[in-house]
């Protein structure tokens, strides 16, 4: 059993937060749910009030006070508000909009000298650990191509200001190639697996993405491939959607969770 038990705050109650805040409090040994926070705190108290141990109810930039490792699952522009906090207080932060950190230099420089640590999920991919692994040797190409059923991008800032209409989309429709730095500025709430792709390997500037809506798809599908001095592989995923979010996979909050759970596991399996 784990000598210390951890608190943890999880930002935002949607289709990620809600489902790790739920299996948090169903047990996981070593970690207690502390606090959660949400833009509607009147639904957030409504939606944990029949957990096991409620959790406090706190605002945003309060959770850093009352956890050791907080959770984000917030929408972008609110990023900040919970990633400075818990990097200044030395909390281990989980960030599911990883994209955001692609343009915070600064704030992972900060957390080598306040003790924080950043970890990013796995998400909705797969085959990190390989990733990881050829990169510790020569990476020459990590490329990622993109499915996902038209409505699952509706709404991104790219799509908006390219006047792409979605609603009469019959075939495969490429909308966007590019680098993850691009992808993440245009799709802040669909491409956070390509921004955690990036961080593993080649970075932002040399990881291309190619997003396609196709109305064939009913699952959000992911194609990765990787070419190194070691070694050439490609990884295909077709996630299925949250019907909550269609923006996010259903695999999406059980890596959180997985994730949660290796930090007080005494037996991992990966690297």
């Amino acid at each position: 059993m784990p000598s210390e038990i951890k608190n943890v705050a999880i930002d935002g109650l949607g289709a990620i937060g809600l489902r790790t805040a739920e299996a948090i409090d169903a047990g996981i040994e070593g970690l207690k749910l502390s606090a959660v926070s949400a833009r509607n705190v009147e639904a957030a108290e409504k939606r944990v009030l029949n957990f096991r141990n409620p959790p406090l109810v706190l605002a945003i930039t309060e959770l850093a006070e009352h956890a050791d490792i907080i959770v984000e699952c917030v929408p972008a522009a609110y990023f900040d508000d919970i990633a400075v906090p818990a990097i200044e207080t030395g909390c281990i932060f989980i960030p599911c909009s990883c994209g955001q950190l692609i343009e915070r230099g600064p704030l992972i420089e900060r957390a080598r000298k306040t003790g924080a640590q950043i970890l990013v999920p796995t998400g909705a991919l797969a085959g990190f650990d390989a990733v990881r692994a050829a990169a510790e040797g020569t990476v020459h190409e990590v490329r990622m191509v993109t499915r996902k059923p038209p409505r699952g991008i509706h709404g991104a800032p790219y799509i908006r200001e390219n006047n792409i209409d979605l609603d009469n989309v019959r075939e495969p429709l490429k909308v966007f190639e590019g680098t993850v730095r691009e992808a993440a500025a245009g799709f802040p709430a669909n491409l956070n697996v390509a921004a955690a792709l990036s961080m593993a390997a080649l970075g932002p500037d040399k990881t291309i993405v190619e997003l396609w809506a196709d109305p064939t798809k009913t699952r959000n599908e992911h194609t990765i491939i990787v070419d190194s001095d070691v070694t050439h592989f490609e990884i295909k995923i077709a996630g299925i959607p949250s019907p909550d979010n269609p923006a996010t996979g259903l695999l999406t909050p059980l890596s959180v969770i997985a994730t949660l759970r290796g930090l007080v596991s005494a037996f991992k399996v990966g690297s």
